[in-house]
């Protein structure tokens, strides 16, 4: 696809032994967000690990066109007992911006300060993150990832057990964020928010089943194809 930020062609990856994806073709574009819906075990996760260079490809390609990639992983993933603030752990996501055993910059305090901002956490800026609630810990996980400005945003699972205020104020971000030109990739099992956000879904289950925006993925064929199901609720 011209112009995208991120082109996935054909790609195949193996996990022990064990074929996790084959021939997945994925482009998104500067302002899209794509829902990536799929059931458990459908290679979601390692789809946006391949993307971020994490998990190795055993064939095709993934081409990202430049620019920073944030990303937010599913919250067990992150070191909550680890003792540092909310500021400091959003500093963490400039790591590659910072040279080795150098301090924060002027230029990394004022993109944690923005980061906070957007996420409405900059009250709770000097709190240990092993006291925050979790829709508190996802928020942080969100200005970790949007420390670095990233031209793409890959994020996990990001509604999977939030309080209400915290899922409007990402879907808000999402919103905004792509009104601003950032291409963002989200896996989801609430369909409901992915049709509401998301401009176009993309149905995974070890390959790309469907592709395209949600008023036009009503067939039953292609939810029994992705979930083994014929009726999804959600989409409409």
């Amino acid at each position: 696809m011209t112009g995208a930020v991120v082109t996935v062609a054909g790609l195949a990856v193996d996990l022990g032994g064990r074929e996790v994806l084959h021939d997945v073709d994925l482009a998104v574009r500067a302002g899209e967000t794509v829902g990536l819906i799929g059931p458990n075990g459908a290679g979601k996760t390692t789809l946006l690990r391949a993307v971020l260079g994490l998990v190795p490809a055993a064939h095709g390609t993934v081409t990202v066109a430049g620019g920073e990639i944030g990303y937010v992983p599913q919250r067990h993933e992150f070191a909550w007992d680890f003792p540092t603030s909310v500021r400091g752990a959003v500093l963490s996501g400039r790591v590659h911006h910072r040279r080795w055993l150098r301090g924060a910059s002027t230029e990394d305090r004022a993109a944690v300060a923005a980061a906070l901002e957007r996420v409405d956490m900059t009250a709770l800026a000097d709190r240990p993150v092993g006291e925050l609630s979790g829709g508190q810990r996802q928020r942080v996980l969100v200005a970790r990832a949007l420390v670095v400005a990233p031209r793409l945003l890959l994020l996990d699972e990001p509604f999977t057990g939030l309080d209400v205020p915290t899922q409007d104020l990402l879907g808000e971000l999402l919103t905004r964020l792509r009104a601003e030109g950032h291409a963002v990739v989200v896996t989801t099992h609430d369909l409901a928010a992915a049709a509401e956000l998301c401009t176009r879904l993309c149905l995974l289950n070890r390959t790309v089943i469907a592709d395209g925006p949600p008023a036009d993925l009503e067939d039953p064929e292609i939810w029994l194809r992705a979930f083994g199901v014929t009726r999804v609720r959600g989409l409409r």
